[in-house]
Order: structure tokens, then C-alpha cells, then sequence
């Protein structure tokens, strides 16, 4: 069928000349009347809804999206952000509205690894684990392009391939990666979206990894991505990623250069203006036409492949009814309501409302909507932050007494106001209060990517894990108050609150930026409407570890597979509930194709129904296995009080593999074990909570 779209792309370009072939191969593509061909952007970003392009259903950031550890879920959540933006697209294509963000090419999902507590971007992934990431990226990148013979939307997989900060000499930036450590973490959720997903494009990074930029390294595109995985479509530079060439890298000396550094190389379509010195450049002979040919063949295909030049498509009748409806909203909470991680919980939560005569909701993100969306958002036709989300639920018999407490991350709220102006307001409200819900964090103007031509404001990388300080004078100000408090913290990664010391601080909730409704959400998980169920896709540190160096991507220390446990605050997989969970009758065994074949039956124990996020880690005794069991495989139950189920896992023999300092993938046989439960079988998840699940041990030959 590919065949097909990319005979019909070639007759299209065997009628343009070379000036029409060069307007093709950038990100604003121009319209070519004479063929038919209307102007394209194919900028476009649909992280977790469609984004920056106006009203549209706003999911839970997508490092929140991955605490479900649920494929189905997140492919049902790309499925509405495909009917959205191409719904989008069918209304403005009408009024001859081509503008960027309006397209139907996704720059999304992004699986680069969250290695670093400190990345401002890592909330933009799926955590630090390859395999999670992997089976995510996949249900999202097939959710995003549907299952039909024409695209619904087109799906560009980011940022090929070691990329990760920091942000701020990203344009410079050469990351030394081992063979082994780009086999065993790096690559391996790029290889399944390319191998397994069918993702129609790969977006590079600006850095450099190994002495290649990423935008123009015929190892990366060439070797690895084409002739190793077999890819066929689009690679798509990041955003003025090729100026980076002679003015940060280095590499070549002028706009001519750096253009044809990566269009040999295989980069086919720019973001950015850089490929507007093309005709310079083949004028120079720096380029070929057989390689022009090459490159705008691809980026049409794609066009042809979402029936751009079709009669008519499956999806043309998506219209004003399809974006932001009531169905989609209600997915939407439901992933606010499921993204949410109960941390600590000391005889506490849930609140029982008619136990209660007032409440204090304090805190620069109690009733932030910017705390919401997270980077990469768009703009919601509804907002419920805390402050608003507790009201709802409590109604007119709880006072509720807010205060902002303090700014972000400013000494004061006003401009005039002296060093702490909110401090003694915050004290006196929740002095007068039952209980306090404070909410701490960041939001995307202090946590996220690094300015740049793309993007507003500054953010970019945290400089440690700790509060910015006001917020650290305002939590110990409430504190001292002696009333409970209940913390929630909205971040897109690992925060230490450094609560050890306030004993009255009973509850702790990791909120991340949970979306258009995520205050409702959280309100409703703090009185017991639900019980929480979300899992951290990243270890969250002390804020006294000890990190490698930013510029270090060796997974030496790094993620919950090699990190030191003692640096460990709360770990990859740990999550509480308001119920238990039991684990029983476990049996594995190798059948005859090499398949592990392994059961189990989970139980609530608990006297509330609940959501139970299954993990299931493997580990064998090999030098070359990493330090601590690894994932290879999740599931999630519902289940009433006294409810049991039986669970059935089957893991292909792929993932009973080493990988060795070369690179390669090495089958081990021999003893391996299963370890299955509601977290990783560490000691630290049992000690803070976590229930221990059950182990299984399995020969290979």
C-alpha cells in the first residue's frame, strides 16, 4: 500500500521544477498552484491534546499520561487527539486557513529517556524506562495514525537519539554514548516506533552524539535508521537544528554547508529556514538533484499517505462537533484522575467532608491554571484548578480559606510588597483551618525547554530537586501551625519537598501537570471519590544525592535499573492506594516456542474498590544485565472489595537478552527470575508502603 502513495508522490514530483522541489522541503511548504497543491505547515504538536492551535481537549502532561503504565488507555487518549487535529484541519483547509499548528504531520510523541531528575523536558516523556516508554510510544503513535489505508494524522517520533540536556548547550552539545548504553536504553523505543508502530517520521535532535550532530549524522539516519531498521519515510531536522552546524558545532563553515551536511546525510525536511540556501547550495555543487528527488518524494508521500490530494478521506466529515466534546472531556478527567500518585499517606486521606467545618487550600498552584497544562499544550474550553475542585466538592458547609502563600518563584506576590508579603495570611488561614491543602511545584514558564525561536519564555532545567525557596519558607511557615497538612506538588519530574521534618505534613501527592480538569480530579481523590492508583515512571531523589554530572549519558547511577538506593526518595513504580492488594499462586515456564508463559491471581483485600497498577520485573545473574530487576511487563485491574482475578503474562524470548559492551544482544539462558507486583520488588517500596508481590523462577536452554 506504501508503494502506492509513493508512485503517486513521484508522479507529483517528476512535474516540479527544482526551485518547487527546494519549497517542499520546508516546514512552511508553499502552495504550487499549477499542480494542485495547496500549502502545507507541517509544524504541529499533539503531545497530550491538540496543541497551540486553539480550543481543544487538554490530557494530563504526558510524564502523567505514563504513571497509568496503561497502552490501551493511551492509545484511546491519541485517538482523540487524531479526531481533534484532523477535525482542525478539515475546518480550517475550508476557510483556506494554512497557518502552522493546523496541519496533520504530529510532532509527537517524545521518547527520549528521562535519565536526568533536572531536565526541564522530561516531562515531555514516558520516564526513564525503555520498555514502559516503548510500549507507550507504540499505542500512542498508533492511536495518532489510526489503522486505515490513509493516515489519520502522521506521527513524527522525537528526538533521535541520545537527548536529554541540559537545555541550555542542547545547540552545542556532544553527548559521548557507549554502544552498549544506545542498545540497551537510548534507541530501543525509536526502534520499535519505527519497526513496530510504522511511525511515519523521526525528528532529530540538536545535539551532537558522538561527534555527529544529530540532524546530519549518516550513522544515525543512514546506517541505523534506514539500513539497520528498515525506515522509509521522513526524517525531519528539530527546529533551526542545522544553523547549529557552523555557528555552535562547528562542523562546517557556512549556511551552504551545514544545508548540505544534512541533506546528504538524509535529512529531508527542515524546521527552520536553513533550507532556504538550498539552490546556493546545489548551485555549488554541494548537493545533488538525485538527492533533492530523494528527500521532497519522501515528504510528499507522507501528503499522499493522509490523502492530502484524495477526492475524499474516511475522516472529512470530523468537524466543530468533534473538538472538545463531552466525551472527550470525560477521558480526559479519567486520565487526570488515574495520572494522580499517592506518595505518603499517614492515616489521613481520604477526608470525610462532614468531618470537617473548614478547610485551607494555600499555595502558588492552588488555583494556578498554568499548573495544569504543562509545555506543549493547547487551550482548554474548561479549567478546574484545586482550589475550584475542592469547592465543588465540599459545597457551602466547609469554609474553604484560600491564600496564594507566595509566587512561584519570586521573594513576593505584589511587586511593591516586601520579601514573604503572603507568609502571614497563609499562617492565620491555616491556623483557623481543620486541615490544609497546600499546593507546591512548577509550571511550564520556570520547568520545560529552553527559549529559542520555537518557543516563549524562558524555563528550561531545575538547577537542584529542591522547592524554589519561597515556597520552602512558605511550606514551613503553615507547618509551624502544627494543623495537617495534606501536600500536593504539580511538577513534570522528581521534586523533594524535604518533609521529614514537619511531622505534621501527613499526606503527599504527586499531581504532575494533570490537565484541563486536574483540580477536580485531585479534590476528588483527597475526599475519597476514587482511589488513587497512579505509579512514578521516574525515581523521585533526596535532594541531597549526589547526581552525576548533567553532561554524563552513561546510565552509570542513573534510573532505578543503576541508581544508588540510598539516594532514592520515592522509587520508579511506587504508588499507594486507599485499598491493599494481594498476590497469590504464581507458576512460569518456557513453552515450547521459547515464549515464558507465566500466572498469577491478584486480590483486593482492601474494603474499597481500586485500580491496580501489575508490574512484572525480570533478573538473572549476568555482568551485563543492569544492577536491579528490570520491567518487562505491566497490567492494571479493577477490582471490588474481596475481588480476585487471575492474570496471564506471556514475554517473548527478546526480552531474556544481555546487552554487551558492544552493543549487541546477547539471548541468556540459564536462571532468571519474575518478580510480580504493585511495585518494584525493592526494599524501599515495601518500607514506604508498597505491598509485596510474588516471585517465580524460570530456567532457559
Amino acid at each position: 500500500m506504501q508503494d502506492r502513495f509513493k508512485q503517486q508522490a513521484e508522479h507529483l514530483v517528476q512535474q516540479m521544477d527544482i526551485l518547487e522541489m527546494f519549497s517542499q522541503l520546508r516546514h512552511d511548504s508553499p502552495a504550487i498552484p499549477r499542480l494542485g497543491i495547496p500549502a502545507y505547515n507541517w509544524w504541529n504538536e499533539g503531545l497530550h491534546g491538540s496543541a497551540r492551535s486553539g480550543t481543544a481537549t487538554v490530557f494530563p502532561q504526558a510524564i502523567g499520561l505514563a504513571s497509568l503504565f496503561d497502552p490501551d488507555f493511551l492509545h484511546a487518549v491519541a485517538t482523540v487527539i487524531s479526531t481533534e487535529q484532523r477535525a482542525r484541519y478539515n475546518i480550517s483547509s475550508l476557510l483556506d486557513d494554512r497557518d502552522i499548528y493546523k496541519g496533520l504531520s504530529i510532532w509527537s510523541p517524545n521518547v527520549n529517556i528521562f535519565r536526568d531528575p533536572r531536565w526541564g523536558r522530561g516531562q515531555e516523556t514516558y520516564g526513564e524506562d525503555p520498555y514502559l516508554t516503548t510500549r507507550l510510544a507504540v499505542a500512542f503513535i498508533t492511536g495518532l495514525q489510526g489503522e486505515g489505508e490513509i493516515l489519520k494524522t502522521a506521527s513524527c517520533v522525537k528526538h533521535l537519539i541520545a537527548h536529554s540536556g541540559p537545555e541550555p548547550e542542547r545547540h552545542g552539545f556532544n553527548a559521548m554514548v557507549t554502544k552498549k548504553d544506545l542498545s540497551e536504553t537510548y534507541q530501543v523505543a525509536f526502534e520499535a516506533a519505527v519497526k513496530e508502530a510504522k511511525v511515519d517520521a523521526v525528528m532529530g535532535a540538536y545535539s551532537a552524539i558522538n561527534g555527529e550532530p544529530c540532524c546530519g549524522s549518516k550513522t544515525l539516519i543512514e546506517g541505523l535508521l534506514r539500513e539497520s531498521w528498515g525506515f522509509s519515510g521522513m526524517y525531519i531536522s528539530d527546529c533551526w537544528a542545522i544553523k547549529d552546524f557552523h555557528l555552535s558545532h562547528k562542523v562546517t563553515s557556512n549556511a551552504e554547508e551545514s544545508v548540505a551536511l544534512a541533506l546528504n546525510a538524509g535529512c529531508d525536511l527542515n524546521c527552520g529556514c536553513e533550507y532556504k540556501v538550498l539552490e546556493q547550495a546545489y548551485n555549488s555543487g554541494l548537493i545533488s538533484y538525485e538527492r533533492i528527488v530523494e528527500a521532497t518524494v519522501r515528504v510528499v508521500t507522507t501528503r499522499c499517505r493522509l490523502g492530502l490530494f484524495a477526492k475524499e478521506t474516511p475522516f472529512d466529515s470530523l468537524g466543530v462537533e468533534d473538538i472538545d466534546s463531552e466525551e472527550h472531556a470525560l477521558l480526559a478527567y479519567e486520565a487526570s484522575c488515574r495520572s494522580l500518585v499517592l506518595l505518603k499517606n499517614e492515616n489521613l486521606l481520604p477526608l470525610e467532608a462532614s468531618d470537617l467545618s473548614s478547610i485551607a487550600i494555600i499555595g502558588p498552584n492552588a488555583n494556578s491554571r498554568p499548573a495544569l497544562w504543562g509545555n506543549y499544550h493547547g487551550t482548554a474550553s474548561r479549567y478546574v484548578t484545586v482550589l475550584e475542585g475542592v469547592r465543588s466538592v465540599v459545597g457551602a458547609k466547609v469554609k474553604v480559606r484560600y491564600s496564594e502563600g507566595c509566587s512561584l518563584v519570586k521573594p513576593s506576590v505584589e511587586r511593591l510588597g516586601r520579601e514573604g508579603d503572603r507568609l502571614s495570611e497563609a499562617v492565620a488561614f491555616a491556623q483557623a483551618s481543620d486541615v490544609t491543602v497546600l499546593c507546591l511545584g512548577l509550571d511550564e514558564s520556570v520547568e520545560g525547554e529552553m527559549h529559542d525561536d520555537g518557543n516563549g519564555g524562558w524555563a528550561g532545567d531545575k538547577s537542584d530537586l529542591r522547592l524554589p525557596l519561597p515556597q520552602r519558607k512558605l511550606l514551613e511557615a503553615v507547618a509551624s501551625t502544627g494543623k495537617p497538612i495534606i501536600l500536593i506538588l504539580l511538577s513534570g519530574g522528581s521534586l523533594d519537598p524535604e518533609i521529614e521534618r514537619f511531622s505534621n505534613v501527613r499526606a503527599l501527592i504527586q499531581g504532575w501537570y494533570p490537565g484541563q480538569e486536574g483540580g477536580l480530579a485531585l479534590a476528588r481523590l483527597i475526599f475519597g471519590h476514587f482511589s488513587p492508583s497512579g505509579r512514578l515512571p521516574v525515581t523521585f531523589y533526596r535532594a541531597t544525592a549526589e547526581l552525576p554530572p548533567f553532561t554524563d549519558y552513561s546510565m552509570h547511577s542513573r534510573t532505578y535499573r543503576y541508581c544508588n538506593e540510598e539516594d532514592v526518595l520515592y522509587p520508579f513504580g511506587f504508588g499507594l492506594s486507599y485499598t491493599c492488594f494481594a498476590y497469590s499462586d504464581a507458576h512460569a515456564f518456557v513453552d515450547e516456542e521459547g515464549m515464558v508463559q507465566l500466572s498469577c491471581i491478584v486480590q483486593n483485600r482492601g474494603k474499597r474498590a481500586g485500580r491496580e497498577v501489575v508490574q512484572l520485573y525480570c533478573k538473572t545473574e549476568d555482568a551485563n544485565f543492569p544492577l536491579h530487576p528490570v520491567l518487562c511487563g505491566t497490567k492494571d485491574r479493577f477490582l471490588e472489595p474481596e475481588e480476585r482475578e487471575s492474570l496471564h503474562f506471556v514475554l517473548p524470548p527478546s526480552l531474556f537478552c544481555v546487552i554487551g559492551e558492544d552493543g549487541q544482544k546477547q539471548d541468556k539462558p540459564g536462571s532468571w527470575q519474575l518478580f510480580v507486583g504493585g511495585s518494584q520488588p525493592d526494599t524501599k517500596s515495601f518500607a514506604l508502603g508498597g505491598a509485596k508481590g510474588v516471585v517465580c523462577t524460570i530456567t532457559r536452554t
